[in-house]
């Protein structure tokens, strides 16, 4: 055979060059370019994510818009991803500020108790009286609630919820006696009275 037919037969039997995978060059970067995700197409997730994130925010659903706003940062559009990363800020604030989760009536009572002690007295009053709400009987928190308003100088509706608390338990009328939440009534005869009954005031 000469080298001339040698030369032929071998280019016939070499296949063209190829990529990875015995596919054409041209086809492996083909394949490499389609298997990458369109730009366009991260960037509408990353609006969806935004918007859903908007959606929970005005329904205030702050945990959860949070999420879609985390979300929407990682996305290519830079201005979305601002804007979605001072909306998670916000959510984080809200939810910062929100307070605690209270379901029992034990519940609002203790958080009003730490209330009262940093003498905000006006949300201490809004727990005790949630608590009364489920329970009525209280007497415990009937006197937290009677302690709180007499600090504030409510001294009628204090002598009152102070009374229906020694009235379901007497052991309050001694606690009552030593409670320096109580000083602003000690010189009005009628608690006087409700302390001391056996004493001629």
């Amino acid at each position: 055979m000469s080298k001339s037919a040698e030369k032929r037969n071998s280019a016939e039997a070499s296949p063209s060059r190829e990529g990875r995978n015995g596919q054409p060059a041209s086809a492996a970067a083909g394949a490499k370019t389609s298997a990458a995700v369109p730009a366009r197409d991260t960037g509408a997730r990353q609006m969806e994510s935004f918007e859903d994130g908007m959606h929970l925010f005005h329904q205030r659903k702050f945990q959860q818009a949070r999420e879609f706003f985390l979300g929407a940062m990682s996305g290519p559009d830079r201005a979305v991803s601002h804007r979605a990363g001072l909306h998670a800020r916000i959510c984080e604030q809200r939810l910062a500020s929100a307070g605690p989760v209270l379901n029992t009536p034990e519940e609002h009572y203790n958080y009003a108790i730490t209330l009262i002690n940093s003498r905000d007295l006006a949300t201490a009053q809004e727990h005790l009286r949630a608590a009364l709400d489920a329970d009525s009987g209280a007497d415990h928190v009937l006197y937290a609630l009677a302690a709180c308003q007499s600090l504030g100088g409510d001294l009628q509706p204090a002598y009152e919820n102070l009374k229906r608390a020694i009235d379901l338990q007497p052991r309050n009328r001694l606690a009552a006696r030593q409670d320096p939440d109580f000083a602003a009534m000690a010189e009005h005869p009628a608690f006087n009275r409700l302390l001391y009954p056996d004493r001629k005031i």
